[in-house]
């Protein structure tokens, strides 16, 4: 985005782990990179820090919380775009998003340029085509496109922008395999992991979406048939999700599995948890709208075994077919598995979803609306 130094202001509706916030982060470094100034407004969290210490700021405001006082920060945000001569707003969820938009109505002069990003495939409704409003709407996966187009087909296609979540492949290197340095640290980290057989890893947040049953199934299986094998479950083990962390130890228990499992929270050394491992998992019981893990293991030399659908599918079938597996077959999983397991690691892909290659197209984005 050349020319006159811009403001623009993400919308979010807090700024803790997740793709959506890694997104903001890596965009508002972009912005004040090529010279512009970001602002982030959200509940704040853990990567408020990381978002100040590249330039850009931060304005609390609690935009996401899902109550009907939540309205009140309308005028508070509109009173921000005003005093701060926003050029341009990006809202990436939807009740923030809502906001946003409000408080930009209400504005009379000098109202901020628009746009929206559809980062997941949420039930249809009035309450989510807001993230369609945009007078561009970013997609981040073909599989989005054509998702929007389906489900909101008076949503005018010459605004929709496919890019890809990016993958810095300078923190993603290539990795050779077995990397026994990266196993072994793993295992003094998770002692349930230190074994001579194969380490499955299943990345993901402590949610029945994911999957984390079915990759407990699939490691019985492989087990049952003479692999060591273990399996380490970072994300799984988080606050507010004892219960169903509950549920996953007593199917590891019935399995007869739970010592070979590492229930663990998440690790900011996932790209040495990669490394660590024989065969990534992505087993997500609903369709993602993109699968940044799939490229994130492909980048550093390790295989990928997910259910063909979304966005998970639409990367493994671009990258690495071997390992696409329709949806819910546990048996073609565990033999696709098996078969993985006994090929040589995938040679070191060259993807066009790079970190840069993102952040140059949404630059890009906002530089075809001008200021008013």
């Amino acid at each position: 985005m050349a020319g006159a130094r811009r403001t623009v202001v993400q919308l979010l509706p807090a700024l803790d782990a997740g793709g959506v916030e890694r997104s903001t982060l890596e965009i508002a470094d972009a912005l004040v990179r090529a010279g512009h100034r970001a602002i982030v407004v959200s509940a704040g969290g853990g990567l408020v820090p990381r978002l100040t210490a590249v330039g850009a700021e931060h304005v609390t405001l609690d935009i996401g919380r899902k109550s009907p006082l939540t309205v009140r920060h309308i005028p508070a945000l509109r009173r921000l775009f005003e005093r701060e001569r926003v050029d341009l707003v990006h809202a990436r969820s939807r009740l923030p998003a809502w906001i946003g938009w409000r408080a930009i109505r209400g504005m009379r002069a000098n109202a901020p340029r628009w746009v929206t990003s559809v980062h997941g495939l949420n039930s249809p409704s009035r309450y989510s085509a807001i993230m369609t409003s945009g007078e561009r709407v970013i997609c981040v996966s073909q599989t989005v496109h054509d998702y929007v187009l389906e489900h909101y087909p008076r949503t005018n296609a010459d605004k929709l922008r496919v890019i890809p979540r990016g993958v810095d492949v300078a923190a993603f290197p290539y990795r050779t395999w077995p990397d026994r340095d990266a196993r072994r640290r793993a295992a003094t980290l998770h002692p349930a992991l230190d074994g001579d057989g194969p380490l499955l890893l299943l990345p993901g947040r402590g949610t029945r979406l994911k999957g984390h049953a079915d990759a407990l199934t699939l490691l019985a299986g492989l087990r049952a048939d003479g692999r060591d094998a273990r399996l380490w479950m970072p994300g799984s083990r988080v606050e507010d999700r004892e219960r169903y962390l509950d549920e996953l130890q007593a199917i590891a228990e019935r399995l007869g599995i739970a010592e070979v499992v590492a229930f663990t929270p998440p690790t900011l050394a996932i790209a040495d948890a990669y490394a660590a491992s024989d065969l990534v998992l992505q087993l997500s019981r609903k369709p993602e709208a993109f699968g940044r893990t799939v490229l994130e293991a492909l980048a550093t030399g390790r295989s990928v075994v997910g259910w063909d659908h979304g966005g998970v599918g639409e990367l493994l079938r671009r990258y690495d077919p071997r390992g696409a597996v329709p949806p819910f077959d546990g048996t073609l999983l565990e033999r696709t598995a098996h078969a993985l397991l006994d090929a040589p690691p995938p040679r070191p892909v060259t993807m066009p979803h790079t970190l840069r290659a993102m952040q140059e197209a949404t630059l890009a984005v906002y530089a075809e609306l001008e200021p008013r």
